[in-house]
């Protein structure tokens, strides 16, 4: 059973519709991407798996339990962490007060101190700077906050929206390293990401949305060959 399932989704602004039969599904342990140029409803699908803005039909499963009615906060107690676009950490509070507020879910509570351990050997840096006020970091380093406390909720699936935007290419690297190990700890990761390169060779799944329609989905590496992609994309 895959660790999500999106089916037949539908998604409306007012009266725009933002996501027509919108179906994907990413494996357990595994990381899948969504491209598409901006306003293609990437961002949308994400929301839409939290709870944020409300699906009009269609369906939503995580680990085979539905979540498309639940308030974000009820689809974070069910293992889903989203880190959205722009980091949005708590610019006045410490490194380790930012992370504190990721562990409020109670299983997390329970393991505060394993969970910033293990946050602390992904991104070492943030042990580093624990002590420092968040909105000191540079932009890679709150990138780094944001994943970090989103993992503090203790997932099982984590959705990040444009992680590597405005960072500098080391810290894309760093992101992108840290995405593996984030695998390697079984959590399943969706992505949406500007950099396609980058996000197709790390997945092991890939859509490509274009005008809120799912138009191509296959292996990343599979993408990375396709004509069109690379066309449409990488200017080749």
């Amino acid at each position: 059973m895959p660790a999500l399932e999106v089916s037949d989704l539908d998604v409306f602004y007012g009266q725009i519709q933002a996501l027509w039969d919108v179906s994907i599904d990413v494996e357990s342990g595994s990381i899948a991407s969504i491209i598409g140029s901006n306003g293609a409803g990437k961002s949308t699908i994400l929301k839409a798996i939290m709870g944020i803005v409300p699906v009009k039909s269609g369906k939503i499963q995580v680990d085979g339990d539905r979540i498309d009615r639940l308030s974000p906060d009820r689809v974070v107690e069910r293992g889903v962490a989203y880190v959205p676009e722009g980091r949005h950490i708590f610019s006045d509070l410490s490194v380790r007060e930012n992370l504190k507020m990721g562990a409020y879910p109670r299983r997390a509570r329970a393991s505060f101190k394993d969970e910033i351990e293990s946050v602390f050997g992904i991104f070492p840096l943030l042990r580093e700077r624990s002590k420092q006020r968040a909105g000191t970091l540079s932009g890679g380093e709150a990138q780094m906050l944001a994943i970090g406390r989103a993992l503090m909720s203790k997932p099982r699936f984590l959705l990040l929206d444009e992680p590597s935007a405005g960072l500098s290419p080391i810290m894309v690297e760093k992101i992108f390293d840290a995405l593996s190990k984030i695998k390697s700890l079984g959590i399943t990761v969706l992505l949406v990401e500007q950099d396609v390169v980058r996000a197709l060779s790390n997945s092991s799944k890939a859509y490509v949305l274009e005008n809120g329609h799912v138009t191509r989905s296959a292996k990343g590496e599979e993408l990375l060959k396709d004509e069109e992609v690379r066309k449409a994309y990488l200017g080749i």
